[in-house]
């Protein structure tokens, strides 16, 4: 995948546990593992505006692109 996630960095940098984020953002614990582990095919951007608002981030503190296209983008 092309976008790369940096919010496991980002959490720590803040000293909050994944599960104190999701009670903040109102996902569940399985979803937020999954953005975390960069296996998300999509994230929303409603929910990607809550986490940068608890985490008082910028979207690109926490989704990055490696510069690479993916397998499964190519046509």
């Amino acid at each position: 995948m092309a976008i790369v996630v940096h919010l496991e960095d980002v959490l720590k940098d803040r000293r909050m546990t994944s599960k104190e984020l999701c009670a903040l953002v109102g996902i569940t614990e399985a979803n937020l593992s999954i953005l975390r582990s960069g296996k998300a095919k999509g994230v929303r951007f409603g929910t990607i505006n809550k986490i940068c608002w608890h985490l008082k981030c910028d979207v690109g503190d926490i989704l990055k692109f490696d510069g690479i296209l993916g397998d499964d983008d190519e046509a």
